[in-house]
């Protein structure tokens, strides 16, 4: 028998224009002779389920259905395709929780403490897991940044500590060097700041998922930048100034303490469906750096999981099915 799948897309931050290609591609290979598909936009305006005909149906918030016709869907799960708030940071994890309904990805506190840069780093380095020296900087707090930052060495990336596909990101090269200035742009995005020494190395990032109690990485990607692009921001990640091998192109030796390095991740966050998981590999130190656990990444068709599941040598809809399968 057919399970019904609501696939959660929109959301209400900058991120929701992701989310909707990402619901493109999930929605073209859900399985349709294993699942109806029901997507479901959460945006400002509302939640609503599009039908065929173009008619907007309201999503009864008391018990998550919907009424098309005479008859009442009730969703046997949710597939979450929502970047940014509150798809990604345990909101509505948490509201699907309450319901009793099932949904791919990672739990309400996982998605919330991953979602939140400064707690991520903090438990990954009291698990053992490398990361960069970082601070915080809150909004209205009295103490100035220079005086903040002044124990981190330069350059640094200064970025909003809720918050991802890198909007409101900058990398500073010295405190004289519109360090203020990055600073308000991170500040227009979030309430919290968070400023980071950069590691010098190779980026790679790690698609990781669980089924039937394996933990399973996907062949690594390694990200470089344009030359025109200082770092991985938004324009590098969406709008072609980036190049990405997939599989990376690197000694086993170091795909091995990425690999291990991902699974550790994976399991010391509790975390669950399909994560990606970036790192820099510093050759001087020989050890991969954690820079931060997306539970959402992106699924367009140029998206970095979908790579990797090609890489793999299986189909979206394998793939996909596997997600679905392993929430319930």
């Amino acid at each position: 028998m057919k399970k019904t799948i609501a696939l959660v897309t929109g959301g209400f931050s900058g991120e929701a224009v992701i989310s909707y290609k990402s619901a493109i591609t999930i929605g073209n290979n859900l399985d349709s002779e294993k699942f109806n598909v029901y997507k479901i936009d959460i945006n400002p305006g509302g939640w609503f389920y599009e039908s065929n005909d173009g008619k907007k149906i309201e999503v009864n918030k008391d018990d998550f259905s919907i009424q098309e016709g005479n008859k009442k869907i009730i969703f046997d799960a949710v597939f979450i395709g929502m970047h940014g708030t509150p798809g990604e940071d345990g909101k509505l994890q948490g509201y699907f929780d309450l319901l009793k309904i099932p949904y791919t990805g990672c739990d309400a506190a996982t998605s919330a403490i991953t979602f939140n840069k400064r707690f991520a780093v903090a438990i990954a380095a009291m698990s053992g897991i490398n990361v960069a020296k970082s601070v915080i900087l809150i909004k209205n707090n009295l103490m100035s940044p220079d005086e903040i930052v002044r124990n981190l060495k330069f350059p640094v990336f200064i970025k909003p500590n809720n918050g991802g596909s890198s909007i409101g990101m900058s990398k500073v090269g010295d405190p004289s060097d519109e360090l203020g200035v990055a600073i308000e742009k991170a500040f227009k995005e979030d309430d919290q700041v968070l400023v980071e020494e950069m590691i010098k190395g190779r980026e790679f990032t790690a698609g990781v998922f669980r089924s039937k109690g394996n933990i399973i990485v996907l062949p690594l990607t390694e990200v470089r930048a344009h030359d025109d692009k200082d770092f991985f921001d938004f324009e590098a990640k969406y709008q072609g100034k980036s190049s990405e091998t997939t599989p990376a192109e690197i000694e086993e030796v170091v795909a091995d303490k990425i690999r291990d390095a991902a699974r550790k991740i994976y399991s010391v966050f509790n975390c669950r469906g399909v994560v990606r998981i970036d790192f820099i590999y510093n050759e001087a130190a020989g050890k991969p750096f954690m820079l931060e656990v997306n539970t959402i990444p992106g699924q367009s068709e140029a998206s970095i999981i979908p790579q990797q599941v090609r890489a793999m040598g299986w189909s979206l809809k394998e793939f996909y099915t596997k997600l679905v399968e392993e929430c319930f």
